[in-house]
């Protein structure tokens, strides 16, 4: 069967169900994440910008933010079938794509990010089942609604499936 790919933007979301595959593209600071219901086959990705929706005034785009992105992908997921019980989470990205003489964590988003998007889903029971975060390199990544697989590409790391 062929399978559908919808391209998820910046500061965008999307869910669909079986079959198709969500991807989005240059992961740097911004943390891409990967929600799948294995027993209904419900996809979704987030691809986050920034930790909290609370710290901007501009803050219209709920997908940009992982406290609201994160709640507003399971709600689109619920939509078309899925149970909040059977997701879990991939993460992947929040590089430090640029060294900083300060050390302060304001300036690391990406650090940030990921420790946003797994206190979100911590707080709604949704456990991280693999990530792919960190480092200083950029990341594209594909999602699988045949089995949750989620395909992690990056420029000078290679090709991987977790």
């Amino acid at each position: 069967m062929m399978n559908r790919i919808i391209k998820v933007g910046m500061a965008d979301l999307n869910a669909i169900k079986h079959p198709g595959i969500l991807t989005t593209l240059g992961l740097g600071s911004c943390v891409g994440i990967a929600l799948y219901d294995r027993d209904n086959k419900v996809i979704g990705l987030a691809h986050v910008m920034l930790p909290s929706s609370q710290q901007v005034k501009n803050n219209s785009n709920i997908a940009k933010f992982a406290d609201t992105a994160i709640e507003k992908l399971i709600k689109d997921m619920e939509l078309l079938g899925a149970s909040i019980e059977n997701i879990v989470a991939k993460l992947a990205g929040g590089a430090q794509m640029f060294a900083f003489n300060d050390f302060s964590d304001t300036m690391r988003i990406g650090m940030r990010n990921i420790a946003a998007a797994r206190e979100k889903l911590s707080e709604l029971g949704i456990p991280v089942v693999a990530e792919d975060t960190g480092g200083n390199y950029g990341r594209t990544i594909e999602l699988y609604s045949e089995d949750g697989r989620l395909l992690v590409k990056s420029i000078g790391h290679g090709i991987k499936y977790i």
